[in-house]
């Protein structure tokens, strides 16, 4: 009788692992076929950067790593329809709406998305909100999909900036995987003014700050905390990208997100806070994991800013911020 127990017992324990198995290979499939196919050296084969970038182009076209870096009159925009014509592609947007940049900003931003954001492309734009009856009404044009999910509330507007990074991992695994093959994930308090296309996509995309853009990286507001996880030396660095903008296949957001949510947690764990929060840490994995591909401040420009010659063409813009009321505190909720 304790022998046959075992044995169920031995059976059932093997049952389980069997399970576990075979569930972690069905969620990872799709995330390692992803980046097989999107790998640098198989993109390369199949549209080579030549095919579709001016590399000679006047402004800083290209990194020390040999990255793109886009701006607009650099891109072959025929050829990259055409290529994608014959790859059919569907491109994911997040966006995150909580408090008051709801009613402030959620409806510009998706019906400019609408017209300007890969335009032609199957596109799945993800909202993550903290309150479903705020979401607005809107007629989507062909090719366009809305998915709406609710998120938790959190009680300081630095957790809603830093915890985005922990909604965004949990998405991408449990559906975004096998939704789409490119994925951007943006603030809600942004405005597309121009076409937003098909030269953006890339396997691990980050925009260059349009504060910062010209700036010497002694000079760029890196996390100076030697004990923080987003710290990076005084004169080291390349660029100063901005948190507002990054991208690429599901599977580098996945570890771009996870990567800065270890960092973020590890530093509340040891009661440090970014100097600017998830934006620090960002910084950080890129500079350690360089991206393969960067987008030029008009992807993400500030009209507050003074415009100079660089500047052609404004596809992406900051909307008006009034922090002082998006961020007030209301009964227990403080908003970002």
């Amino acid at each position: 009788m304790k022998y046959e127990r075992k044995t169920i017992l031995l059976l059932l324990l093997l049952l389980f692992l069997w399970v576990l198995q075979r569930e972690y290979q069905f969620s990872t499939k799709k995330l390692q076929k992803i980046y097989q196919c999107w790998s640098v050296d198989t993109q390369a084969e199949e549209l080579k950067l030549s095919d579709w970038f001016f590399s000679n182009a006047p402004m800083n076209a290209t990194t020390n790593w040999s990255a793109p870096v886009v701006w607009h009159g650099t891109y072959r925009e025929l050829e990259l329809e055409n290529y994608y014509a014959n790859h059919k592609i569907t491109v994911g947007l997040t966006v995150f709406a909580v408090g008051r940049y709801i009613e402030y900003y959620l409806y510009n931003f998706m019906l400019s998305a609408d017209k300007h954001f890969m335009v032609g492309q199957k596109v799945i734009i993800y909202v993550l909100i903290d309150d479903f009856s705020k979401m607005p009404w809107l007629e989507l044009s062909p090719l366009r999909t809305i998915k709406v999910f609710e998120i938790k509330r959190e009680k300081r507007w630095q957790d809603v900036s830093m915890m985005r990074m922990k909604t965004i991992s949990e998405h991408v695994v449990d559906h975004i995987q096998y939704e789409v093959d490119f994925l951007f994930c943006m603030d809600v308090d942004q405005v597309f003014l121009q076409k937003y296309g098909l030269e953006t996509l890339g396997e691990s995309v980050a925009q260059l700050h349009s504060h910062w853009y010209k700036a010497n990286p002694t000079e760029m507001p890196y996390e100076r905390n030697q004990l923080s996880e987003a710290y990076i030396p005084i004169g080291k660095g390349d660029f100063y990208y901005h948190a507002a903008v990054f991208g690429g296949t599901p599977v580098q957001v996945l570890r771009i997100a996870r990567e800065c949510l270890r960092g973020i947690m590890k530093d509340k764990k040891n009661n440090i806070e970014a100097v600017w929060h998830d934006e620090s840490h960002l910084n950080k994995y890129f500079f350690l994991h360089k991206p393969t591909k960067l987008l030029s401040p008009e992807y993400c420009w500030d009209f507050y800013k003074e415009r100079n010659s660089d500047i052609k063409a404004i596809k992406l813009y900051w909307a008006v911020k009034n922090y002082r009321t998006l961020r007030m505190t209301d009964n227990s909720l403080t908003v970002p």
